[in-house]
């Protein structure tokens, strides 16, 4: 599937007949009744949803301006929005007759989804990671490994989530008998159309919520954006609402100015990464350059293709925020509403900051708390001791 001029399937021969599988598979699974029940039963009595849109009101007072709703993927099983996905993914490649699933993760959230619902249904688990973000998340590394699975420490290239995401596809292309459970939005077609449709229960959830409590549809919706999972499945449901505004967060890490970031929509250089065309940070030469955020979850060098072709036609507003604004605001949230976020979702919060005295103090914000902050605590304490 294409997304304007993004998308696609850019990988091998032998790579595309596996792809027409489970295209096939996600085709039939969600034209299925019964498949979708048993997805339902699972993210209900599984992984907790519906999860709340909950009212922060001390944030609100803080910020000025609009009332600001946090949708909390953080009290979901595991963590984080990427157990809604895993779910979905698992249960398709159980259909398919798999027995072995792969996975890459960069800030272990979905790694952990992963190797969570491995243990559930009793199938093999093999998860890649670059080994920067071994070191730097050490719990869900030792998370993974209790659930049973088997961590590669990926040490090619700069050791981060885009090279565990090389060598989960390398491995692919060698063993056709495993699935590969793909994290965020990207990769060739039909992943991005999966990860989506598995996701878009938080835009459902957050929609349904907020006209509950508010009578009407909100007037922004905020989301971070590395690959773009926890994004694509908020703005679904919001996308062909045209008075609302959309923004989607990526990583600015040390400045835009500095080349260490993790923003592809900044740069907006096309290119090819990890079988899809999307917008990816290239140096002068094409090659794909190094990604950088605090936020393991961020720190990759491109985006999903449809957040591409969201940004290209304007739809959705692509911005950035820096390691040290991220910082502060998950103190600032922490400390207002006793809810501690994971470094990702603080960029989705420092933004909030920025822009909620745009709006009318009746109006209303959705942030998607993509995750939990327990993961980020030793970082944040390494930081406060220097």
């Amino acid at each position: 599937m294409n997304y304007g001029n993004f998308g696609g399937q850019y990988v091998p021969q032998e790579l595309k007949k596996e792809l027409e599988k489970i295209e096939k598979e996600f085709n039939k699974a969600i034209q299925s009744e019964e498949f979708n029940n048993k997805y339902m039963y699972y993210l209900k009595q599984y992984v907790g949803r519906p999860n709340p849109l909950y009212y922060a009101e001390n944030f609100t007072n803080y910020c000025g301006g609009a009332k600001i709703y946090l949708k909390r993927e953080d009290l979901n099983h595991t963590g984080a929005h990427k157990i809604n996905n895993a779910i979905g993914q698992i249960l398709l490649a159980k259909q398919m007759g798999k027995t072995h699933i792969i996975a890459e993760t960069g800030a272990g959230q979905h790694g952990l989804a992963t190797a969570t619902v491995c243990s559930l249904f009793k199938m093999k688990c093999t998860i890649f990671m670059g080994k920067v973000d071994i070191e730097k998340q050490k719990i869900n590394v030792d998370k993974m490994k209790l659930l049973g699975a088997d961590v590669i420490s990926v040490t090619k290239g700069q050791g981060v989530l885009a090279d565990a995401v090389d060598e989960a596809f390398e491995y692919l292309l060698k063993h056709k008998d495993v699935f590969y459970l793909i994290g965020s939005a990207v990769g060739p077609s039909p992943y991005p159309e999966m990860v989506k449709y598995f996701q878009s229960i938080i835009g459902k959830e957050a929609k349904k919520q907020i006209l509950e409590q508010e009578n009407k549809l909100p007037k922004a919706i905020i989301a971070c954006v590395g690959g773009g999972s926890n994004s694509i499945g908020l703005f679904s449901e919001f996308i062909n609402e045209k008075d609302i505004d959309i923004y989607g967060v990526e990583g600015a890490g040390k400045g835009l100015g500095t080349g260490r970031h993790a923003s592809a929509m900044y740069e907006k250089n096309i290119g090819i990464l990890h079988g899809m065309k999307t917008y990816i940070m290239q140096d002068e030469n094409k090659n794909v350059k190094e990604a950088y955020s605090i936020s393991s979850g961020l720190d990759y060098p491109g985006i999903g293709p449809e957040h591409a072709y969201l940004g290209e036609t304007h739809r959705v507003i692509y911005d950035s925020i820096t390691d040290e604004e991220a910082i502060e605001a998950f103190k600032i949230l922490t400390k207002e509403e006793g809810i501690i976020p994971a470094l990702e979702s603080s960029h989705a919060i420092a933004y909030c900051i920025k822009i909620a005295k745009k709006y009318n103090k009746s109006d209303s914000i959705i942030v998607n708390l993509s995750g939990r902050g327990d993961k980020d605590i030793q970082t944040i304490l390494k930081l406060q001791s220097k």
